[in-house]
């Protein structure tokens, strides 16, 4: 089945503000069959003490609270007007956010029962003052942030790895999201800091650990695509390293274009098969 299970909408604060039913256009025309619209959830209010970077790292990161009725009266308007064209699943990439676990259950809880499928990424991290700081904002806010780290490239992956570990360990609840977002989303700039080398045998482990409850929790990766058309990346998410002992658990890898406009819908879908069989 053709289906891409990362993309976003007219209502993301930092997309394109493209019509939503225009990119579910595309991919009709593309031929996909299933198509899954998963926009930022909302972070928590009490994050915005702990964020330190540029303002728009947090304002322009998610919905609002105030837009999620908004945007799931678009998304599911949509899925009933192209029922019979396209299969269309509704639901958060969301933020693991370590001291606000709770707060993301309560809202997963609130909202879990009208959405099909939803992601978890890690988009910021620990950096400068033990301060979160994002990973994908901007090449200035990830040398401000994580500077202290960027002549030792594994200690950078370290920091992101225990997140993105404590992301799978977390309770999240019955509506937990069962996919796991651009698992390598830390070499956003690789090409820009020197970032290239791969995962140490130590950063491996903590791979091997994530990738092994992923396994036993019955969930996936999202396998997207999006990274190879970032000028500082050129590669995608997650990488040869991981998807590699991702195939050899059998954990199902699930295309994401991650498209926040109408012309990335699909994006190099064709190159899927090429990753996955070689």
């Amino acid at each position: 089945m053709l289906m891409d299970g990362h993309t976003h909408t007219e209502l993301c604060p930092h997309g394109s503000g493209e019509a939503t039913e225009k990119m579910i256009q595309r991919a009709i025309q593309l031929g996909f069959q299933r198509y899954c619209i998963t926009e930022h959830a909302p972070l928590p209010p009490a994050f915005r003490d702990q964020y330190e970077g540029t303002p728009a790292g947090y304002t322009e990161a998610s919905l609002r609270e105030d837009q999620v009725a908004d945007y799931l009266a678009l998304a599911n308007g949509l899925k009933t007007k192209y029922a019979g064209q396209i299969e269309i699943s509704v639901g958060f990439e969301v933020d693991f956010l370590p001291e606000h676990v709770a707060w993301t259950r309560d809202f997963l809880n609130t909202y879990g029962p009208r959405t099909q499928e939803s992601i978890l990424s890690v988009h910021f991290m620990r950096g400068l003052r033990q301060h979160f700081w994002c990973v994908d904002m901007s090449t200035d806010d990830f040398a401000a942030g994580f500077g202290q780290w960027l002549k030792t490239p594994q200690r950078v992956f370290e920091q992101y790895y225990q997140t993105v570990l404590a992301s799978v360990q977390a309770d999240l609840g019955p509506y937990a999201p069962q996919r796991i977002g651009h698992m390598s989303l830390v070499r956003k700039y690789q090409d820009y800091f020197g970032l290239t080398e791969p995962l140490d045998v130590h950063n491996l482990q903590l791979v091997d650990q994530t990738l092994a409850l992923v396994k036993q929790q019955r969930r996936q990766l999202d396998l997207n695509l999006a990274g190879l058309y970032k000028p500082y990346c050129n590669d995608f998410y997650p990488g040869e390293q991981i998807l590699q002992r991702a195939q050899k658990l059998d954990i199902p890898l699930v295309y994401g274009s991650d498209a926040h406009d109408i012309a990335s819908v699909g994006r190099s879908y064709h190159l899927i098969k090429k990753l996955i069989e070689g």
